[in-house]
């Protein structure tokens, strides 16, 4: 009888000792998974600072001049509209590049 409650015993505190070994596993998984999402709180907490700071620039006089003048070629009175086309700008670098010597761009290519 004593063999026997003795086993039972161990077999008790054995089940008790993997319970406890189980719940230390879970309790450091869980505190990976805790620092991981301080971590992630924190580049949500930057990315919020940086879009605050971007509404803010956002909501000025400025933006909405500059957006005015650049997507909506929009002018403010007194000003005059000069549009460049494309075709003068490539025309323009193609002249130059023409009235360059050989000597000049040999020693570009070699230079």
């Amino acid at each position: 009888m004593k063999k026997i409650g003795y086993i039972l015993t161990v077999i008790v505190l054995l089940l008790v000792i993997n319970g406890l070994l189980q719940s230390i596993i879970d309790l450091w998984q869980k505190q990976d998974l805790l620092s991981s999402a301080k971590n992630e709180l924190q580049m949500q907490k930057n990315n919020n600072t940086k879009l605050k700071a971007e509404l803010s620039y956002v909501k000025t006089q400025s933006f909405v001049d500059e957006t005015a003048r650049n997507k909506l070629f929009l002018v403010k009175p007194g000003e005059e509209d000069v549009i460049i086309s494309s075709n003068m700008i490539n025309s323009d670098s193609k002249s130059a590049v023409k009235n360059t010597p050989n000597w000049q761009k040999w020693l570009k290519l070699f230079y």
